[in-house]
């Protein structure tokens, strides 16, 4: 059976330190606990879809080492389908992530390995999977031009299409053209607009700057100030969810993108599919890690109950 989601993205291994706080440059610290799991914005995000029940495949490259054994047995567990190549010349990727002990925020390095050199030749390898999908994702670990090769094979075959702009980079008008819709965080939707964003309305505004570079509708999430979701018409936002206390903030904008891209993908409405993502997203921050935080659909389904 084909995937109803395509995700094109990296896997990376995460170091993740906690802290009080992070060193500064020639000083070393003492931290609190270390952990070593799966991560990557792609990875985390075709898990985080497969458990809210998509059924879902991944597009990456992976080395010839432990961190990509950590990758395939992740993804099998999770119930991801792996499409990738194997490259021994390079390593897999890696993450450094330190998470600030008494907040749970984080700050992160990626190294994506031998997945930077994801081509759009390797993208038109993929075209035909790509265009039986549904839903085809995207983001930025790796290089912008296969990201927005993918975009267009995918716009050309009538599927929905979802970027994640991060990490932040420079995206031109062309690109934002393919896009159904784009959901960055406050900062990345700064970056892409030069406006400050520190309220819903504020938001709104931004969300219209993209829309007038090409993109269909914006999702820009919000932390805990919820989510902005703009179609064209009236922006609409969506109130944080309170799942539990904060653990680690680190995968909220994964969760989100995996369980948008999961109800997108069954046919809930946008705005019903917001919602249902903004909930995972308040679940995974309710437990530490990435990959490992994200919730299942159940969950999900029975936080939503609670209104």
């Amino acid at each position: 059976m084909s995937p109803d989601i395509v995700i094109l993205g990296v896997f990376v291994a995460d170091t993740a330190y906690r802290a009080a706080r992070q060193p500064k440059i020639g000083e070393t610290i003492l931290g609190t606990a270390f952990a070593l799991g799966p991560g990557g914005k792609g990875s985390n995000q075709a898990i985080a879809a497969a458990r809210a029940g998509g059924n879902v495949a991944i597009l990456s490259k992976l080395g010839e080492d432990d961190f990509a054994n950590l990758a395939l047995q992740t993804w099998a567990e999770s119930g991801v389908t792996p499409v990738i190549t194997r490259d021994a010349s390079g390593h897999t990727g890696a993450a450094y992530i330190f998470v600030e002990d008494a907040t749970g925020n984080n700050a992160i390095i990626i190294s994506p390995g031998v997945a930077a050199g994801i081509s759009a030749a390797d993208v038109k390898g993929w075209a035909d999977l790509i265009g039986q999908a549904k839903v085809f994702v995207t983001q930025l670990e790796q290089p912008v031009e296969a990201a927005q090769c993918a975009l267009r094979v995918a716009r050309d075959a009538g599927v929905t299409t979802v970027l994640n702009p991060a990490p932040a980079a420079v995206l031109s008008d062309d690109m934002l053209a393919l896009v159904d819709y784009i959901t960055p965080n406050e900062t990345e939707a700064e970056g892409l607009t030069g406006q400050i964003i520190a309220t819903p309305a504020e938001a709104a505004k931004a969300a219209r700057a993209l829309m007038a570079r090409g993109v269909g509708r914006v999702i820009i999430t919000l932390g805990e100030n919820g989510v902005l979701y703009h179609d064209g018409t009236a922006p609409v936002h969506v109130n944080a969810l309170n799942a539990g206390s904060v653990a680690e903030t680190t995968g909220a904008g994964d969760a989100f993108n995996g369980g948008f891209a999961a109800a997108l993908a069954e046919g809930k409405p946008p705005a019903e599919a917001v919602r249902f993502a903004n909930a995972a997203a308040a679940l995974s921050v309710t437990r530490p890690g990435t990959a490992t935080s994200m919730p299942g659909r159940a969950e999900i389904d029975a936080l939503l109950a609670q209104g």
